[in-house]
């Protein structure tokens, strides 16, 4: 199975989109949803409802707290 390159959520087969750039590298998105926003140049970590997001909050959390202590 593959995972979605713009939310990180695995695809099943026969699901999905596949979608081919000039230079020849294969993004695979489970929805449009996740193309229009890929399309539109947003950032996944910047939204609430990627796996993406949770992985960057969690190591700003993280880094907060070391320089509170400091």
């Amino acid at each position: 199975m593959v995972k979605c390159s713009f939310c990180g959520k695995t695809i099943k087969e026969g699901t999905g989109i596949t979608f081919v750039k000039k230079t020849g590298s294969i993004l695979h998105f489970c929805s449009s949803k996740c193309m229009k926003n890929y399309m539109m140049k947003r950032k996944p970590a910047r939204l609430k409802w990627t796996s993406k997001y949770t992985k960057g909050t969690k190591a700003k959390k993280s880094s907060k707290t070391k320089k509170k202590k400091k």
